[in-house]
């Protein structure tokens, strides 16, 4: 297991996290303080980096500042790794991560990662995300059986995944760019697979276990220092190394509860979905229910996606699908309840689909969303619908996304 964490949160350490993090966010910042409807600021404003420290801060140099809050308690403001089970990068985006190998019965390579589990001792053991949730996520195809064996490696009873198909996504034209003309995932599940894995003679345990490459053998995947064969492997593997059993993984930026944070995207049960986030398309996520993420039994949290926000990479207001399919740029989609902020975390979201309505936009009250109130808020108020003036609400589709760090 890697030991060190990547972000020192000493107080001589300070200047540097912010500088990063403000280049990170750079068009997110302005837009952390400002109300639904208000004009954003002018746009050489909108740039985030040393330069810009001291209309927000003080002079007074690092040495003289106290440790940052989230230091002395994690539920307090400033960063804090939520999946420690591997370095982040925090300016490159990316988390380092053990890497696995497991079989199917019949003996084939199978590589994945860990994330989240239901076991809370052993989520803390291994540095992984905890979440109770999991348990509900075994209806249908929902999570497949594992079985550990004596040299401690894993047998997977079902699901393959095939990472040859080439990632495509077509935007439609202009402002029209969602819904995508094309949209083909780049690595495909067979109709069992699903991230979900349960070891039967394990205590029964649920794990989060996306697969990252299938069928390969260590020679044919290595690729420690380079760019890997995406036919290999996921799409948003940055490295992979057998040699040193681990696996750099692309990160994306989004929020929760006005907090910015960073997260892997993994799989996603249906294909349009799973394109756009680069994902694995896991058949097997269709059978877990959605649309009642806060009751009993819920498997389940809401994530929050907008179709036709404001678009322009130096927009500080951008944000939503048609944004990052003109401008390049992530959805900066909003998350519900994350750990430190929420007791209710899952890394299924269930995703909530919406569009801002024409007289919103007509009255100038189209603008960044950062929390799940505020949307649920405008959504009661008719600001915002479904897409086409559908029913806000579920759309049926779920995201496996393991939220890696809150940034703030």
């Amino acid at each position: 297991m890697l030991r060190h964490l990547p972000v020192d949160l000493s107080r001589r350490r300070l200047t540097v996290i912010l500088v990063a993090f403000l280049v990170l966010l750079s068009s997110a910042a302005p837009a952390i303080a400002q109300d639904v409807g208000t004009p954003p600021p002018p746009a050489d404003n909108s740039q985030a980096g040393p330069e810009a420290l001291n209309p927000i801060g003080t002079d007074i140099q690092a040495g003289y500042f106290g440790p940052v809050p989230s230091e002395v308690q994690k539920e307090l403001i400033g960063p804090y790794q939520l999946l420690k089970s591997g370095p982040v990068d925090v300016a490159a985006s990316t988390i380092t991560l053990p890497l696995y190998l497991g079989h199917m019965t019949d003996g084939t390579n199978v590589w994945y990662i860990l994330t989240d589990t239901n076991d809370q001792g052993n989520a803390a053991a291994l540095g992984l995300n905890y979440s109770g949730k999991l348990g509900f996520a075994g209806t249908g195809r929902g999570i497949r059986n594992a079985t550990l064996e004596t040299d401690a490696s894993l047998t997977f009873e079902s699901g393959t995944v095939d990472f040859s198909p080439e990632l495509t996504v077509v935007p439609g034209d202009g402002e029209a760019a969602f819904p995508p003309t094309v949209a083909t995932p780049g690595s495909i599940g067979d109709d069992d697979y699903t991230p979900l894995i349960r070891i039967t003679n394990g205590g029964d345990a649920v794990y989060n276990a996306p697969v990252v490459a299938y069928g390969t053998d260590a020679a044919d995947l290595n690729s420690c220092d380079i760019s890997p064969d995406y036919s290999l492997v996921h799409d948003h593997v940055v490295n992979i190394c057998p040699a040193m059993m681990t696996v750099t993984m692309k990160l994306t930026t989004g929020f929760s509860f006005g907090r910015p944070i960073l997260y892997l995207s993994t799989d996603a049960s249906v294909p349009m979905v799973a394109a756009l986030e680069g994902a694995t398309l896991a058949p097997g996520l269709q059978d877990i229910p959605v649309g009642f993420d806060d009751g009993a039994f819920s498997a389940t949290e809401r994530i929050f996606i907008v179709t036709n926000g404001q678009t322009g990479s130096d927009n500080p207001q951008r944000q939503g699908l048609t944004s990052a399919l003109i401008d390049g740029g992530g959805p900066l989609n909003v998350f519900g309840g994350i750990p430190t902020v929420a007791t209710d975390y899952s890394p299924l979201w269930d995703a909530n689909i919406y569009s801002w309505a024409q007289d919103a936009i007509d009255n100038g009250y189209r603008a960044r969303n950062l929390q799940e109130f505020e949307i649920l808020g405008l959504a009661d108020q008719g600001w915002v619908t479904g897409p086409d003036g559908a029913e806000f609400g579920s759309s049926g589709a779920i995201i496996n996304c393991a939220v890696v760090m809150r940034l703030l």
